[in-house]
C-alpha cells in the first residue's frame, strides 16, 4: 500500500558518515531535585562516566571545578524555573587526572508527569566542533584558495565542485561547472583517457600522479599541457564518495623539458660524432661516418659532396680570403655568378624508403661529379662559407626543410653537407643550424686530416718502394725470393725494409729491418739506415760490427749534430726531450757459398727460420728458429752485439722476415711463429711458391702492418768452381801462382782472361810476399764473375798510391784497379784478404780491357 511504502522509506536508516557521526551529540536530563535522572550512552563516551555513576548526582558538583560551583548552582536553579540557556560550561572529566574540558550545552526546560519543573540537556564537546571548523576552513582554503585547478567528481564521474582557479581557466563561475564531465573540457581521445583514469581510481583506490593531458582552453587554439593527480575521497566510515582531481598547468615546464631534451639530444649527437667520425683515414669513409651519425638521429636524409680536386690529391688550393674571418675557397670557385668548382657526391643516406633528396644537387647520385649553379643555395653556401636554410617545398615534395652547410677545415672549404627533414618531422631551427655547422666542421677536419694523411702516405710509400731492391735480387750460391706487402690504405706506411748485398768473394749479405714508428718519418729513417747498411757492407765488416755501427747511426738520427750530439743529449734531459728517438730492429747475415757457412747478428729482430732439406727417406724436416742472441734494438746503445756462425746444408731454406708476418691483434706472437714454421715445412717446392704459400697460409692481408719476407735457398759453389792453394812464403811462389792460374782458367773456358788474370795474380802474390806475413793462400772462384783472393797473416791493409815517374815500383795496385772490374781488401780472423774481380768474357770484359789499355799508358807518363 502507498502508506506502507512511505512509512518504510521514512524510517529507512540513513547512510553512515553523517555530521552526527563527527559531532557525537550527548544528552542527559535533570530532575526537579536538580539531580541527574537520565544519562545517555553518548554522555558516557563524552564524560567517561557510566549511567550508574552519573544518575542521582548533582551535575554541578560532579563536573564543575569548586570555584565555579556557586555560579553553576544559580544557573541550574534558573533553568528549573523555566528559563532556556545555551553556553559554554567547563567541566572536569572524572578519572581524567584533573583534566578539564569545555562543553557547549543547550538546556531546554521540561515538565514531569506531575507537572514538576525539570530540564533536558544536549551536550556537544567543543573540541569536536573546533576540529570540524578547522577541517572546514582548511578544506575551503585548499579547495577554494588553491592556485591549482581543483575538481571533485562524484561516484557518477560528474563534477560536484570546482574551485575558482579552474573556473578562471575554463570560464564561468565555479557553480556553473557542477554536473559536467571531462568530455566538456577535453578533446575526445584525451577525455577518454581521463575518464578511464577516474573510473580506475574510483574502483581500485589507487592514486594516479602526473597524468599528462593535452588540450586547449575555451576560445584559444594554443595547446596547453596539464599534469593531473587523482585520488579517491572517502566518507567518515571509509565509504568512497568521489574522486578529487588537481590539475597543474605544465606548459612552460613541458616546453622547457622539450628544449632541454633537444639540447641533451644534440649533446649526445655531438658526443657520438666525436666517437664515430674520424675513425678512418679515408675521405669517403669519413663522409659516410657523418651520415651514419646524423641519419636518422638528426635528419631524415643527408648527402656529402667533396671537391673533386681534393679527392684527386690536388693540393694547389690558394688561400684567398673572402672577407674578415672567411675561409679560403678551392680553385675554380671564384666570386660573382660563376658556378661552383666540380664536386663529387661521396655519400648519401636516407631514413625514408625510396625518398629522393630535394633541394640543391637533388638528382646527383653517389660517385657523380657535378657543379652547383651560380645562384643555387649550394653555390652561395660554398662561396660565402655560411650555412643556408631552405624552407618548404611543393605540395608533392616530401622534404620540408633543408640545411646546406659548407664543410670548413683550417679556414678552407673542403665540401658541402646537406641535411633534410621530411614532412611530419620538426623543421630545422636555430639550434639545429648550430649543431649542423658543428657536425660539418668536425667531419671537415677529419676529412682534411685524411687528405693530409693520404698525401703523406703516398709520398712515404713512393719513398719506401724506391729504396727497396728492384726486381728479383741475385746472389752467388743462393736462390732468392722476396715479398713486400705495405699496410692497407687505412694504415700508415711503416719502416720495414730488406736488402740483398753482394760482397767480395761471391759472398752475400741478407738484411731485414724494421724502423719502429709509422709514416713519412719512419720511411725516411728506414732509407737512411738502409743506405748506411750498404755503405758498411762495402767495408766488408763482420755482422756484429755492422750492427754496432748502425746502432751509433740510429742514435744520431734524431739529434741535429749526429751521434755525438745524441750522446751528449742523453746526459741532459732537456736536450734529450728535444731529440727524436729512432729505434729499429735488424738482422744481418753474411753467407759464403764456398764454405756454405752463414754468420748472423741480430738487433732485437725476429729470429731467422731455417728449414733443412728432407732426410734420406724424403721426409721433410721441421723448421727451426735459429738461436741467435737477439741483442738490443738499434738506437738504444750501450750493449754489444753477438754473432753466430751456422753451416747451411745444400738445399736448406733460410727465411728472414719482419714482425708484421707473425704478429696480429687476433693472435699472440707464439702462434704466429708456429704458423710460419708449419707453412715452411715443405721447402722442396719452387721458392716463389713457398713465398706465396706462407703469405696465404698466415692470412697476412689483415693490413695492420707492413710485411717484408726474404727467403734464400742454399746452392753452394761446386768444387769444380773453386781453386784453392797454399803457397809457401818464398819468391818462387809468384811463378807458382801464375802457373796455377794458367792451368785453371782453360778448364773453366776462360782462355780470354789468362793474360790479365796471370798479371794481376802475380801483383797480389808479390805484395803478399813483400808486405805480408805467414803462408800465402790463393783462391779462384767462378760464378757470375771470376774472383781472385790472396790471403796472408798480416792485418795491415794495403793502400793504393800514385807512383812518381822516377819510381821503379809502386804501380801494382794501380794495375789491379785499372785491369779489374773491382778490387778491395778485408780483414779476416787470421789476417787479411786482397781480392779482385773480372767479368766473364763478353762486352763488359772487352770494355774493361779497352779502358784499361788507355789508362795503362798514362801510368808511365
Amino acid at each position: 500500500m502507498p502508506g506502507e511504502t512511505w512509512h518504510d522509506s521514512l524510517w529507512h536508516s540513513s547512510p553512515p558518515g553523517s555530521i552526527y557521526d563527527y559531532i557525537k551529540v550527548a544528552s542527559f536530563s535533570i530532575g526537579p531535585d536538580g539531580l541527574i535522572d537520565q544519562w545517555s550512552l553518548r554522555a558516557e563516551e563524552l564524560f567517561g562516566l557510566t549511567a550508574a555513576q552519573a544518575v542521582g548526582r548533582d551535575p554541578v558538583d560532579a563536573f564543575m571545578p569548586p570555584e565555579l560551583r556557586p555560579g553553576g548552582h544559580r544557573r541550574v536553579a534558573e533553568i528549573l524555573d523555566g528559563k532556556e540557556w545555551t553556553g559554554l560550561v567547563p567541566f572536569r572529566i572524572p578519572g581524567g587526572d584533573g583534566e578539564h574540558g569545555v562543553a557547549e550545552i543547550y538546556v531546554m526546560p521540561t515538565q514531569t508527569e506531575a507537572a514538576e519543573r525539570a530540564a533536558l540537556c544536549v551536550v556537544v564537546d567543543v573540541r569536536a566542533l573546533r576540529r570540524i571548523e578547522s577541517d572546514l576552513a582548511a578544506s575551503q582554503a585548499i579547495f577554494g584558495q588553491s592556485p591549482f585547478g581543483f575538481l571533485l567528481f562524484g561516484t557518477d564521474l560528474t563534477v560536484q565542485r570546482a574551485n575558482r582557479r579552474f573556473a578562471a581557466v575554463f570560464g564561468g563561475s565555479a557553480e556553473e561547472h557542477r554536473g559536467r564531465t571531462v568530455h566538456d573540457y577535453l578533446p575526445a581521445h584525451e577525455a577518454d583517457r581521463m575518464a578511464d583514469a577516474l573510473r580506475r581510481v574510483l574502483e581500485t583506490g589507487d592514486s594516479v600522479t602526473d597524468l599528462r593531458i593535452t588540450g586547449a582552453a575555451p576560445g584559444s587554439r594554443e595547446h596547453r599541457h596539464w599534469s593531473i593527480n587523482l585520488y579517491r575521497v572517502h566518507g567518515g566510515t571509509g565509504r568512497p564518495i568521489g574522486v578529487a582531481g588537481i590539475g597543474t598547468d605544465v606548459t612552460r615546464r613541458h616546453l622547457a623539458a622539450r628544449e632541454a631534451a633537444g639540447v641533451r639530444r644534440n649533446l649526445a649527437l655531438l658526443n657520438e660524432a666525436g666517437h664515430r667520425i674520424g675513425n678512418s683515414l679515408d675521405l669517403e669513409t669519413t663522409a659516410r661516418e657523418l651520415l651514419d651519425v646524423t641519419v636518422p638521429g638528426f635528419c631524415d636524409l643527408a648527402a656529402v659532396d667533396l671537391y673533386q680536386g681534393l679527392l684527386l690529391g690536388d693540393d694547389d688550393r690558394p688561400a684567398r680570403p673572402q672577407g674578415p674571418g672567411m675561409p679560403s675557397l678551392p680553385p675554380g670557385l671564384g666570386a660573382g655568378r660563376a658556378p661552383s668548382a666540380p664536386l663529387r657526391r661521396v655519400a648519401f643516406a636516407s631514413a625514408v624508403s625510396d625518398a629522393p633528396l630535394s633541394g640543391p644537387g637533388a638528382l646527383v647520385s653517389v660517385g657523380e661529379v657535378h657543379r652547383y649553379p651560380a645562384a643555387s643555395p649550394g653555390a652561395l653556401a660554398l662561396r660565402t662559407a655560411r650555412p643556408r636554410l631552405i624552407e618548404g617545398g611543393g605540395p608533392d615534395d616530401l622534404v620540408q626543410s633543408t640545411l646546406v652547410v659548407p664543410m670548413v677545415a683550417h679556414d678552407t672549404v673542403v665540401g658541402l653537407a646537406q641535411f633534410s627533414r621530411t614532412k611530419g618531422s620538426e623543421p630545422f631551427g636555430e639550434r639545429d643550424r648550430a649543431v649542423a655547422v658543428e657536425l660539418a666542421a668536425r667531419a671537415a677536419v677529419c676529412i682534411d686530416n685524411a687528405r693530409l694523411y693520404r698525401r703523406e702516405h703516398e709520398r712515404a710509400l713512393i719513398l719506401q718502394r724506391s729504396l727497396l731492391p728492384p726486381g728479383d735480387p741475385e746472389a752467388a750460391g743462393l736462390d732468392i725470393a722476396c715479398r713486400y706487402l705495405p699496410g692497407n690504405a687505412a694504415t700508415e706506411v711503416g719502416g720495414d725494409w730488406f736488402d740483398v748485398i753482394e760482397l767480395p768473394g761471391h759472398r752475400t749479405a741478407l738484411v731485414v729491418g724494421d724502423v719502429m714508428g709509422r709514416g713519412l718519418r719512419a720511411a725516411v729513417a728506414m732509407g737512411e739506415l738502409r743506405t748506411a747498411v750498404r755503405t758498411l757492407a762495402l767495408l766488408d765488416l763482420e755482422p756484429a760490427e755492422v750492427l754496432t755501427a748502425l746502432d751509433e747511426i740510429a742514435r744520431g738520427l734524431g739529434a741535429p749534430g749526429g751521434s755525438q750530439q745524441a750522446s751528449r743529449a742523453a746526459l741532459h734531459s732537456r736536450d734529450a726531450d728535444r731529440s727524436e728517438v729512432y729505434l729499429a730492429t735488424c738482422v744481418y747475415a753474411v753467407y759464403d757459398p764456398v764454405t756454405r757457412r752463414c754468420t748472423i747478428a741480430n738487433a732485437g729482430h725476429m729470429p731467422p727460420v731455417l728449414v733443412e732439406p728432407p732426410d734420406e727417406e724424403g721426409r721433410p724436416r721441421p723448421a727451426l728458429l735459429l738461436e741467435v742472441p737477439p741483442g738490443m734494438p738499434l738506437g738504444v746503445g750501450g750493449e754489444p752485439f753477438e754473432e753466430v756462425e751456422v753451416e747451411l746444408p745444400e738445399g736448406a731454406l733460410l727465411a728472414l722476415y719482419t714482425d708484421g708476418l707473425v704478429e696480429s691483434r687476433d693472435h699472440p706472437l707464439e702462434e704466429g711463429l708456429r704458423g710460419l714454421r708449419q707453412a715452411l715445412a715443405d721447402p722442396v717446392r719452387p721458392l716463389e711458391d713457398v713465398c706465396d704459400h706462407v703469405l696465404n697460409t698466415l692470412d697476412t692481408r689483415h693490413g695492420e702492418d707492413d710485411i717484408a719476407l726474404l727467403m734464400a735457398r742454399v746452392q753452394g759453389l761446386s768444387q769444380e768452381a773453386v781453386g784453392d792453394w797454399q803457397l809457401p812464403r818464398e819468391a818462387r811462389s809468384v811463378g807458382r801462382a801464375r802457373e796455377l792460374a794458367r792451368a785453371k782458367l782453360p778448364a773453366w773456358g776462360l782462355e780470354g782472361l789468362l793474360d790479365t788474370t796471370e798479371l794481376l795474380v802475380s801483383e797480389l802474390v808479390t805484395n803478399a810476399l813483400r808486405y805480408g806475413e805467414g803462408e800465402i793462400r790463393l783462391r779462384l772462384l767462378l760464378d757470375r764473375t771470376l774472383v781472385c783472393e790472396v790471403w796472408d797473416a798480416n792485418l795491415v791493409q794495403p793502400r793504393r798510391r800514385r807512383a812518381r815517374d822516377t819510381d821503379e815500383g809502386g804501380r801494382g795496385l794501380q794495375l789491379v784497379g785499372l785491369l779489374s772490374a773491382g778490387w778491395g781488401t778485408r780483414r779476416t780472423h787470421r789476417g787479411k784478404t786482397v781480392w779482385f774481380e773480372l767479368p766473364l768474357p763478353g762486352e763488359a770484359a772487352e770494355a774493361v780491357a779497352e779502358l784499361s789499355a788507355e789508362q795503362l799508358l798514362s801510368m808511365y807518363g
